[in-house]
Formats: C-alpha cells, structure tokens, sequence
C-alpha cells in the first residue's frame, strides 16, 4: 500500500522491553555467525563482512529505536509506521510483518530478539480481520482501534507468515508460540482468501469480491517469490504453481509494457485475460499504473529472489531493470527519483530510500564482467550507508535491502524440506 504523510520520531519507551523480558534467547541463525552462500557470479558490495555486518546492526538499532513501540495490551508490540492519510494509521500489518522478519533475521545481534517477535506476533492476532481471523486487519490507529476496514492486505499477512517460519527454524516451535503451527494456519488462510485459483497469482487482499472492480487485480509489490518457494516446502500443491505464475507474468509485463525499463506498475488489472497497468486512480493514486509508491519494492522483491534461487527469470528481470536506472541516471545514485512512467520518463525526481535501497538488490545479479557494475553496486551502497533516516517506511525497506546484501537473507526451510519451485 502506499503510505503518505510519514514521519519521523517517537524514541522507543525504555519501558517496551522491561516489560517484555529481555532475557538473551539462542538461535539457530545468529546473526553474523554465518552467511547465506548466494549464487556464482553474484556481486557483493567491495567491503568486508565485517564492516557490513556492523553497518547492518547499527541501523538496526537505530530502526528499533525509532519504530518499536508497545501495543494497547499486555505483551504486545507494534511498528510505528504513520500511514495513510494525514498518517492516521499508527499501524499496519505491512509494518508487523517487516518487523518479524527483521528482528527474526537480527536474533543473536539483539538479545531480546525472540521477546520482540513475540510482542509484534501478539498485536497481529489481536487485530484479526473480520474476513478470516487467520489474517490481520491491515491499519490501526494510535490507540490501536481497527480503522478503514477490518480487512487484509495481502503483503502484510505474507511477510507475517514468512517471519512466523523464521521463528520456528530459529528458536523451535515448543515455547509459548507454536511458530510452525501459527505459520501454516496463516498460509491456508493466504492461499483461500488472496490467491486467485485460476491463475496463482496475488490477489490485493481478503475484502475482494470475487465478481467486484478488484476481483482480477494485483500488486506487484506483494509478489514475494522468495517467500512462495519457502511456502512450497510446507504445501507444494498450494505454492508451487504460485512461484512460476508471478515469475511468468513478470516477464510478459516487462516485455509488454515496459521494454526499455523493465519496470513494473503498481497495480495490474485483467490478470485472467489482457493483464495490463491499472489506470490512474484505479485504488490509490494518479501513479496507480505507473513505477511508484508500491512498486518501488519489486527490485528488491524479485531481487531477493534472485539471490536465494538463482531462477534464471529473476535474475534477467533485474539485470534488465538494473542496465535501464544506471543509464537513467548516468550511474549516479543520488539520481534516482521517486516515481516513474514505465518509459522511463521520471513523474518525480526527488531522491528516497524507498526506491534507491531496492535497485541495490537488483544490481547483484548483474555479471562482474559488465563495465561498472560493481562500481555501481558499491556506490549504491555507499549511499544508503551515508544517507540519514528518512521515515518508517523507506527506513524499512532500506534495512532489509541490506540485510540481504550482506549476506543474511537465509531461507526458512526446516527438516528436509527440499522440493524447490525452480524450473
């Protein structure tokens, strides 16, 4: 979704965690304890583990300090996120799941990692949608009353299942939170509510009716590929076809709209017959059908998934996006705007970290034989290093962004889940 009138602020009360427990949990992922091997010929920023393990950790706290706040109820927490309108919603399911998968990732840099997750994993079921109380209802305000619907959005509930099967890999299911139990509770609810059955792909959340304006329409943003190949290894049936519908809608988008840019829009109408950018104002803004304010995370979505799978469709689809934004911008980041027509022609030149972060991912898969590439992808680095924070949710992504770039994007797959959606 976008969010408009973000802020930045509120230091984290030093009461949070005291009330939460702050005793040190072991994990089976500590961070900086090990690194996710990522596939051959894939670059990496030209500085030592190190020192970008400790450029990580340091961000982290200081997004921890700024975003985590308690809940309305005993032993809960939320992430401030200040959205929507005139930024009446403190909280949104979008940001619960960022901060799960986060903090499940930093567990063993922050001690009180597990007691975090917990507090954030508590205020997402105590705000059910009234659709399926599997799946949060999508915006609270700050004195955490459901508002604009206590309805889904489909992003939020899939990063809170994809943090729940990170919990259970790094901490095991048997304490007070069945991870594994809860995560697959939240996937059934995810394949029935926003996964079109006829063509696999993300539907916009749980309040579509399947014969309204929005029965046929997706975001994007919300197609996290990586995370479908995490939810094949527990449901094949339900997940596997999901992976190769969004990587093949990807390429017929590209290919179809967007052929010098590889850009994706915010919204796609008509994805059972002429899938095609949504027209202005189809749900949120004039940008509905243009690079912007949601779609500004797809590199960094199927760039993640180029990292972690080595598909050969993610990867081209990044290295396509990544050749047009270096010539867009002459290889200067700062360069970059916000906002996008899919030609390229830039709707708003103004520099966020919302979309420099995500065309870092992107600038991975591109050969280290290709002139520049690595000076590109370490000047993108090096500029979001350098950069201050700019509010919840360029400062969200961004935090992510290098989390993978570092080398910690590990994938939650437990036991012997082996089978891969990867053709």
């Amino acid at each position: 979704m976008r969010l408009g009138a973000l802020k930045l602020a509120w230091l984290l009360p030093a009461l949070v965690l005291s009330c939460h427990g702050a005793l040190a949990e072991s994990a089976s992922h500590p961070f900086g304890s090990s690194h996710v091997p990522f596939p051959r010929g894939t670059l990496r920023p030209s500085w030592s583990v190190d020192q970008l393990d400790r450029a990580v950790t340091e961000f982290y706290d200081e997004w921890k300090a700024r975003y985590l706040i308690s809940g309305c109820g005993d032993g809960e927490l939320r992430i401030r996120a200040d959205a929507g309108e005139n930024g009446a919603a403190t909280t949104v399911s979008e940001g619960q799941g960022y901060g799960m998968v986060i903090v499940a990732l930093l567990a063993g840099h922050d001690p009180n990692a597990r007691s975090v997750f917990d507090g954030l994993f508590r205020y997402a079921r105590k705000h059910p949608s009234a659709f399926d109380r599997r799946l949060m209802a999508w915006a609270q305000n700050r004195h955490c009353q459901d508002i604009q619907g206590r309805d889904s959005a489909t992003d939020g509930d899939l990063d809170i299942a994809y943090g729940l099967l990170l919990a259970d890999v790094q901490w095991g299911s048997d304490g007070a939170i069945d991870y594994r139990h809860e995560a697959e509770r939240t996937l059934q609810a995810i394949h029935q509510h926003t996964i079109d059955p006829a063509t696999k792909v993300t539907l916009l959340g749980d309040w579509v009716a399947p014969d309204g304006d929005f029965a046929k329409a997706t975001r994007p943003s919300d197609w996290m590929v990586d995370h479908f190949r995490v939810f094949a290894t527990v449901s094949p049936d339900d997940w596997v076809p999901v992976v190769d519908a969004h990587l093949d809608l990807v390429t017929r988008m590209q290919r179809s709209f967007a052929p010098e840019t590889g850009l994706l829009p915010d919204f796609i109408t008509d994805i059972s017959g002429q899938p095609r950018p949504a027209p202005p104002r189809f749900l949120e803004a004039e940008t509905d059908g243009d690079f912007s304010w949601n779609a500004c995370r797809t590199p960094w979505r199927l760039g993640v998934d180029a990292l972690v799978s080595g598909d050969g469709r993610s990867i081209a689809a990044m290295r396509h996006v990544t050749e047009w934004i270096r010539k867009a911008t002459g290889d200067e980041p700062g360069a970059i705007g916000q906002s996008y027509k899919l030609d390229g022609t830039v709707i708003d030149p103004e520099p966020s970290m919302a979309f420099l972060a995500p065309f870092a991912v992107a600038a991975m898969s591109v050969p280290e034989r290709v002139p520049g590439a690595q000076g590109w992808l370490d000047s993108l680095w090096e500029k979001m290093v350098a950069t201050p924070p700019q509010g919840y949710y360029p400062d969200s992504i961004k935090l992510q962004v290098m989390i993978a770039m570092a080398g910690h994007w590990w994938s939650p797959v437990r036991g012997d889940g082996t089978r891969t959606a990867t053709r």
